[in-house]
């Protein structure tokens, strides 16, 4: 039993001597190899403040900067040894604590994404896992705004990892949330998602949720689509179900708009009452309090997502008619009272919605 403890215990001790050693030379040699790398293979200047060992087995790169467009205070890299053997680089997991990326997009739709610079074939990356923790994305649009148009994801917090077994099984568990910001860092809302995706027979059951958000900061996106007055103030709920069967998707969504407030608008003498449903919805299935409860489904392709905006306006429209369904009759008596000649502007567009047209 001593001569099995004392083997024991030297294994303990040359496997930590091994281990020591193989962080000193980590820290002397491969920093600048790391950097070098980093340089060559994406054309821009690193920056790298330690690499250290730490178990079982990561790789930590401590203080990394790349350019303008990457830093983190921690990327630790853990990789498979079983895979090594095998012939394929597998990492069970990459976790990233306080990244901060910044993102930009051009006028002609281009983001400022480095293109890798390495020739040749490359062997594939099998990533079991990724981790952000406290994450910061700064997105600058200059293609809605020349001037640049500013969204922050902050308390950026996510989870993406394959499931272990059976090990042919491309079934992922996802789990995300973030605060939005806009650029003087006050809180425009939050968003938070989470489920499985199966990329083999493309099955998939999430949820993607958007709480309190400021929607008129995004009017540069949605223009006069949701409505031909000017909004003031709008608060968005948003509750979506996602259930994908063999590449069937159907998105469930339950949309809620509170707190309108429109700008005031008054109309030209002599000029016209015209009325394009589409972009007044909110104007007339509003209830009292000029609140909007959406419930309405879209169904497309798990692999190719598209929805014509056209189609899109539909389902929109029907759902909103089905909201005065939840109004009291004197509200409804009072809406049709005060916009009789608009109400009238849109009934040929409400029978051929409701026609199916």
């Amino acid at each position: 039993m001593r001569k099995v403890n004392k083997i024991l215990l030297w294994i303990v001790i040359v496997f930590f001597s091994v281990f020591i050693l193989a962080n000193l030379a980590i820290s002397v040699f491969a920093k600048q190899i790391v950097v070098k790398q980093i340089e060559q293979n994406l054309k821009l200047r690193a920056t790298l403040g330690s690499i250290n060992l730490s178990l079982p087995f990561s790789v930590n790169l401590n203080n990394l900067t790349v350019g303008d467009l990457f830093k983190v205070e921690r990327l630790s890299v853990s990789p498979n040894i079983l895979g090594f053997f095998a012939g394929k680089i597998v990492l069970n997991s990459v976790t990233l604590v306080n990244p901060v990326i910044n993102l930009e997009q051009s006028g002609d739709g281009s983001l400022n994404l480095p293109k890798p610079g390495q020739k040749g074939k490359q062997p594939p990356v099998y990533l079991m896992s990724l981790i952000i923790r406290n994450g910061r994305v700064n997105f600058n649009d200059r293609k809605i705004d020349p001037s640049g148009f500013k969204i922050i994801l902050d308390r950026l917090n996510a989870r993406i990892s394959k499931v272990m077994l059976p090990v042919t099984s491309l079934k992922t568990n996802f789990q995300a949330s973030s605060d939005v910001l806009k650029p003087d860092n006050k809180k425009l809302g939050s968003i938070l998602a989470s489920g499985w995706l199966d990329f083999g027979p493309k099955d998939m059951d999430g949820v993607f949720n958007i709480k309190d958000m400021d929607l008129t900061y995004f009017s540069p996106y949605y223009g006069n689509f949701i409505s031909k007055k000017k909004l003031l103030k709008a608060q968005l709920n948003l509750d979506t179900t996602l259930k994908s069967k063999d590449n069937n998707l159907a998105i469930l969504a339950d949309l809620k708009l509170s707190n309108l407030i429109y700008a005031q608008q008054d109309q030209a003498e002599g000029q016209e009452l015209e009325l394009d449903f589409t972009k007044n919805a909110l104007d007339f299935f509003t209830d009292s309090k000029g609140n909007l409860d959406l419930e309405f489904e879209v169904n497309t392709n798990l692999d190719n997502p598209n929805v014509s905006t056209q189609e899109l306006k539909k389902i929109i429209l029907k759902a909103a008619a089905k909201n005065l369904a939840n109004q009291s009759p004197q509200d409804l008596i009072t809406k049709v009272n005060d916009n009789i000649e608009q109400f009238k502007a849109i009934g040929k567009t409400l029978k051929s919605i409701f026609k199916g047209e």
